[in-house]
């Protein structure tokens, strides 16, 4: 499988939440702002990287027969590793997340991407892989982070310098001044309703480029 090939499954084809439909429960907690997604999406990525490069070092050593529980001790000590570390650096946005770090552990996308892949290919396919799987998945919680957000603030990345530090500053937005918003976006049906609109209209690009595929494709052929 090429870079390219990586890069494209991760990102649009085989995304995380637009095409898995894995880790919602994280997805649709935390996204009440942009920031808060971005935060969790960072926090995923460097899970996703790190087990999958340890685990592609490790995939000769590791015997058939216990390689699932052995890979849910990798994670789960990354994950710890990243909790202690987003508790020690960025407090604030810690406690905004709270157990929703810990719970990385138990999302299908980093046991599954170490199973399917990290175990079967080499040290950097596997961690461009999971980079690509990372930052998938940071776009869908920012994207549905930034659409309640505005929708339910007029604002986007609010508070992103005490949450991610100083240097993402520049992020906070005022999109929309004097607006009340609509309350029902920021809580958790207003969620499972942005991510349902985002579902949809992700099909419908995907039924539209695949159209324009085939037509492109008739010429070519002929």
């Amino acid at each position: 499988m090429t870079y390219a090939r990586i890069t494209k499954d991760g990102l649009w084809d085989n995304n995380v939440v637009f095409a898995q439909m894995l880790a919602l429960c994280p997805l649709l907690a935390v996204t009440g702002t942009a920031t808060n997604g971005l935060g969790m999406g960072l926090a995923s990525t460097a899970v996703l990287v790190s087990s999958n490069v340890l685990i592609a070092a490790l995939r000769n050593f590791i015997s058939a027969e216990v390689r699932i529980p052995v890979y849910i001790v990798f994670i789960a000590t990354l994950v710890t590793l990243v909790d202690m570390t987003l508790n020690a650096y960025a407090h604030d946005l810690y406690k905004v997340l709270g157990l929703f770090i810990a719970l990385i552990v138990v999302n299908c996308a980093i046991l599954g991407r170490a199973e399917s892949f990290a175990s079967k290919n080499a040290v950097l396919p596997a961690a461009v892989d999971g980079l690509m799987m990372g930052m998938g998945f940071t776009l869908a919680l920012v994207l549905l982070g930034g659409v309640r957000e505005i929708l339910g603030s007029g604002t986007l990345f609010a508070q992103a310098h005490l949450l991610l530090g100083s240097s993402f500053a520049f992020l906070e937005t005022t999109l929309i001044p004097n607006y009340k918003g609509y309350l029902l976006m920021i809580l958790p049906p207003g969620g499972f309703l942005a991510l349902g609109f985002l579902l949809a209209g992700k099909r419908v690009l995907d039924r539209r480029l695949a159209a324009r595929a085939a037509a492109a494709a008739v010429p070519a052929a002929a």
